[in-house]
Formats: structure tokens, sequence, C-alpha cells
């Protein structure tokens, strides 16, 4: 909460050409220096390229007053508090979804805009299942409305409103509300003059949709920038959304991934001067002799909060849209905040008596024993195969179909990253062809504990203990009568000594472990 303001950032997203920016434009009074497509190759191409923030307010709701922290006694009632709704306005193409999956992850509300003459598009549906991932709530507006022929308006309207309700019927959006507007009638080349439909209505509705997310200004600062800049005579500016914490004029704040420390000389929140803001506020710091080109996007913390890591245990859940299983040695496009990097996955679940134990998503036990996987667990796939061509029931698929509630993998990136514990990290095939009716998001999970050893596969993967389930078959050539019970070659065993501590299984029969590493 900055200046008397209550912040609530909100996803502007949808297909392409389906009128998001003019959208934001219709709802908003204030822009930032990235807004509306103000970038040259934005304006040069007709689309959005790049995140643009923009915002409006509106006095804050009674019903979301006793959700306000108190003011300290020393500064009085002070002025009445005001809702500001910041949009986050993401582009649409499907070459860009990257950037799409960083911006939603700061959002708590989102807006699907679709074009009323089209209907749900493949980029629509992507945004829709990121939107699932990151998000509670959602409003779908259905937008260019006044392409409609006025006649059949009401018909086509009240026809598709029944068909976003079906398809949101499966979703944990069913029942979210949808609103016709016209956000710039006459399209973009039609003039000014031209008001637009149902933005007053779309702003209350907003306005009883949203909820405000607990804000809490204790742990280390940290902020997730999506542009940095320079200002002649002030110095260089990063603009961003606080993740965690809070910061105050003065403070000195890192660039991890860079191991550069700045001392925060001047902080607005779009346009106007504050002193201090905390988690949830929309900001933009100055620091002096930085150069802007050194950070695009990442991540500004409290110095020494925060550093880089090369791999990371997750905790998993596959995206039911994305077609095919999830193997054990696969590579996949690995998101965590704004930073996107190739990543090696390596699946484990928990022992089969612990299938149905609850999920646990604030932590990693490393005192636990772990089932290593072929590939993730999931009713709808089949055995997953073997180096040898055979089937490997046990480690491909549960038995009987049944499923854990949990399950993790370790990450391996082809780059380092830096992020913090208990982040969300989407994984997805970004390679897949964009115009096939596919979803390429594959999965997400949370950040439960970071690799910072760049040696992590000797310092710390020896206290991973993970197993394989072994089975030897043989025939019985005779049996001889012996003076006491012999155990049977042929009976299937599991051994003690397959416990893999820090080692991952070999997938050859006969030999129980192979370095993680080496996989």
């Amino acid at each position: 909460m900055a200046g008397g303001r209550v912040n609530v950032n909100v996803g502007v997203l949808g297909h392409i050409d389906s009128g998001k920016t003019a959208l934001a434009r219709a709802l908003s009074t204030t822009a930032s220096t990235a807004a509306f497509d103000r970038p040259p190759q934005s304006r040069a191409r007709g689309v959005t390229l790049d995140l643009g923030f923009s915002s409006f307010s509106v006095p804050l709701p009674a019903r979301l007053r006793p959700a306000l922290p108190a003011p300290p006694p020393a500064t009085g009632a002070g002025p009445e508090p005001r809702l500001q709704v910041t949009l986050v306005d993401c582009p649409g193409h499907a070459s860009l979804i990257r950037t799409v999956i960083g911006g939603a992850q700061i959002i708590d509300l989102m807006m699907l805009v679709i074009d009323v003459t089209k209907g749900m598009q493949t980029q629509s549906a992507e945004c829709l299942v990121i939107g699932q991932i990151a998000c509670q709530k959602l409003v779908v507006v259905l937008n260019k409305i006044d392409l409609l022929a006025e006649g059949k308006r009401q018909a086509a309207i009240d026809k598709m409103t029944k068909k976003m309700q079906k398809t949101l019927e499966n979703t944990k959006f069913r029942g979210a509300p949808i609103i016709p507007v016209a956000a710039k009638p006459g399209g973009p080349e039609a003039p000014e003059t031209e008001a637009p439909q149902g933005i007053s209505e779309l702003i209350e509705l907003l306005t009883l949709q949203i909820s405000i997310p607990t804000r809490d200004s204790s742990g280390p600062f940290l902020m997730s920038v999506d542009h940095c800049f320079s200002i002649k005579g002030q110095g260089t500016v990063m603009t961003g959304t606080i993740l965690s914490g809070s910061i105050s004029l003065g403070d000195s704040v890192e660039i991890p991934a860079l191991k550069v420390v700045k001392k925060v000389k001047s902080m607005q929140v779009f346009h106007t001067p504050v002193t201090t803001a905390m988690q949830g506020d929309r900001l933009g710091i100055c620091v002096t002799q930085f150069d802007p080109k050194l950070l695009e996007r990442g991540l500004v913390c409290a110095p020494e909060s925060l550093h880089i890591i090369h791999a990371a245990l997750i905790s998993v859940e596959k995206i039911p849209y994305f077609r095919g299983p999830l193997q054990t040695k696969a590579k996949f496009h690995i998101t965590v905040g704004h930073e996107t990097v190739m990543g090696r996955l390596m699946f484990f679940s928990p022992a089969p008596d612990s299938f149905d134990h609850e999920p646990v998503l604030d932590a990693f036990d490393f005192s636990r024993e772990y089932l290593f996987q072929e590939q993730y667990l999931c009713k709808d796939l089949a055995p997953a195969a073997t180096d040898s061509g055979q089937t490997n029931e046990k480690a491909g698929q549960a038995t009987d179909g049944h499923c854990p509630r949990q399950q993790w993998a370790l990450v391996e990136f082809e780059k380092p990253v830096t992020c913090p514990q208990l982040c969300l990290v989407i994984g997805s095939r970004l390679d897949a062809d964009i115009h096939a009716n596919t979803c390429r998001l594959a999965f997400h999970g949370i950040l439960l504990h970071g690799l910072e050893d760049k040696n992590y596969a000797e310092s710390l993967l020896p206290r991973l203990r993970v197993y394989k389930l072994k089975h030897k078959h043989g025939l019985v050539d005779r049996v001889a009568s012996a003076p006491s019970p012999r155990r049977c070659c042929c009976l299937p065993s599991r051994n003690g000594a397959e416990l893999a501590q820090g080692r991952w299984p070999s997938r050859r029969r006969g030999r129980s472990s192979a370095s993680l590493h080496t996989m």
C-alpha cells in the first residue's frame, strides 16, 4: 500500500487482435512509460510485443476496508483510501507466450478478452490455462460487440456467452462473470470521438470481483523488474511489481544476477513520488550509475537475500491438456519469473504405500525415501519403455491406475537462474509448431529447494534418497533337498542395497545405481 492506495494487479490476456490494448486504454486514467504499445517496434508492426502497464483507481469499497492494515498512530486517519487497479497488458501472439507467462505470475485477477465475432482461439485457450495456474479469479470480456449487426447483436452476445460458459464448465473458473464491451468502436482507425461501450459496467464488475490478497511488509524485499530505462539527469529507472517485503527511500538493493548493489535515489508509483512501498505495489525505483542495457527483466532484492541456482527440486503437476508423457531425461523450457531457460527433468514419487499422503507445498523432506519414475505418473498413459525396449510398469505408471497425490522432479538448468524459494515454475514446449492446435504448456509446480552449489551432484544429491524397484526373473533348473529351507532364486526381491542415496538407479538390468549427473 503506497500513498494511501491499495494496489491490485489485473492481467489483460487473450488472442492476438482481440482488442486487449484498446480495452486497457479505455479503462485507464494513468499510463506508464511502456503502456499502449509505445515502443517503436510495437507501433511499426501494429501489435503488442511487450508487457504494458496502466492503471485506474476508484474509492476503496467498504467491503475491502477491513482487510487494510491499521495505520500507525502517529499518522492519524490519513487520506481516504482508494483501490488502484494496475492493468497488465500481455501480448497475444503465439511466439510471445513466454512474455505472457512472466506477466501472468504477478496478477491477482485475469481478464480474458474474447473477440465476440470469433470466440475462443488458440491463444485464448493457452491464456486460460495460464490463468488456471497463476490466479484465482477470472472475468471474461466479450469485445468488439459493435461489429455485430444491431438487430442481431443481443442474440449473438447471448450465444457467445453460452459457449464461454460451457468452455469454463470444467475449469476452476466455472461460473465466472461474462460481460460484453466495445473498447474501440469502429476499429483502430476510427476517430477518438466514438465513445467506448460497456466500460463503466466493466469497472463496476471488476470492483465487485476484486479481493485484496494478503499483503505482508515483513521479510526481505524482492521485486520482479519488467522494464529498465534511463532518464537524462536523473539516473536509471527499474519498474516492476514488489513480490515480497517492503522498501523505503535510501535503502540499498541488489541485482543478484549481476552481483551489483545500488542505493535507491527516488521512487514513484505511476508518476506519484512515494517514500515507501510494499508487497503487491507497482513501483519504479531510480538508481544512479547503472547501465539499463544490463537489465531488461529480472529480479531486484535486498542485498545478499537471493542467489543463483543451478538446479532445483520442485513439486510438479502435469497440465491435463498437454499431449504425451512427461519423461525422465526430457528437456523442457522452464520459466521462473521472467526467465525462461532449458531444463532437464528427472521424476520421482512417494513410495507406493504413501501415495495418498497429503501434499506438502512449502518444503522438501530429505529424510524420506522416494521412488524413481521413468515418467510422470498419470492414469491415461501407457507404461514407460526401458532401454531394452520392454515396458516398465513399476517405473512408468501407477499400479491399477492409482496415482500419487504429489510428485516431484529434479530440474537441471542449462543456464543458472535467479529465483526465490516457493516460486511458481512452468514447463512448456515452446519449440512446438505455433500453428498446431495443441497445448504447449506441459506442467507447473512450486520450487521447494534450490541447489546453489555448481557441484550439487557431489555436495547435495547424496542426501536425496531415491530408490528403484528391481525385479529378477529366472527358471528353476532343479530342486535338491537341503537340511534347511533356502530361498528360491526365481522369486522377485527388493534388496535394501538398491536404495540409491543421491544416485539415480541405472536403467540397465542387473545394475543398482548410476550417478544422477551422468544421465
